[in-house]
């Protein structure tokens, strides 16, 4: 039985190759028992699950719910959180994939550890911007009204959104975008000192050991999938960064 972890795949129509590797890896590598995490970003973007009934989008996300579903019906347990750019799926897309939706943060135990999981981009907090337009589009009141307006003009936004994003992301400093000392050892106290705070979203995989208040800890950070794939494996009570090469697969 092994845990797997995984986020940033940012699967989208315009990368095809990385939803073939993604696919070929389930494959390959999760089998019954098996308990795979996905921390979030796992679609470059979602306007909402009913885009799963949009003829024009089955090319893209057909393979990828029935991917999900094979699996989950040998009995693997897939769990998924949102990130910042799929923080729209709902439980239309976690049933029809199989998958069971996470808070954000989540507190789990494995490998006789204490585990934080959290996509992570609520620890950046330098990036006073993007805090603020977080917490707009997380109320519940702003999901209702976006999801209220046509498939099109949502798909709309999200562009206009994701080109900004790339425009912000080109001026602004490394450590702007990366996660604040202050707010790591805020979400550890509130947890009660975990051993391990396990996040993707920064896009630079690591291990980095700390202490918050004299507890020791250990902070494990995923990679995106691009040339690429840093993902958490926890295998005989071991948890580790494993690099997997992401071949094109046409």
């Amino acid at each position: 039985m092994t845990t797997w972890f995984i986020s940033d795949l940012h699967l989208s129509a315009q990368r095809p190759a990385v939803t073939q590797a993604f696919l070929h890896w389930l494959k390959l590598s999760v089998h019954a028992d098996d308990t795979l995490y996905i921390l979030g970003d796992f679609l470059d973007v979602w306007v909402g699950d009913d885009v799963l009934d949009d003829a024009s989008q089955a090319p893209l996300f057909a393979p990828i719910v029935q991917g999900l579903r094979a699996l989950t019906a040998q009995g693997v347990s897939i769990f998924l959180m949102h990130g910042n750019r799929d923080f729209l799926i709902g439980e239309g897309f976690a049933h029809a994939c199989g998958v069971q939706l996470l808070e954000d943060p989540t507190l789990i135990n494995v490998a006789g550890k204490r585990v934080l999981l959290t996509h992570g981009d609520a620890l950046c907090t330098d990036d006073v911007e993007y805090q603020a337009f977080r917490r707009q589009v997380r109320q519940p009141a702003w999901q209702h009204t976006f999801l209220s307006q046509s498939l099109a003009a949502r798909m709309a936004f999200a562009a206009k959104a994701r080109d900004q994003s790339r425009a912000n992301k080109a001026t602004q400093s490394a450590q702007i975008m990366d996660v604040h000392a202050d707010a790591v050892a805020a979400l550890m106290r509130q947890h009660a000192y975990p051993d391990v705070l396990l996040h993707g979203h920064t896009h630079r995989p690591a291990e980095h050991l700390g202490q918050v208040d004299g507890h020791p800890y250990q902070r494990v950070v995923l990679g995106d999938w691009h040339a690429t794939a840093v993902v958490g494996k926890v295998e005989q009570d071991t948890l580790s960064l494993q690099t997997l090469s992401l071949t094109p697969r046409d």
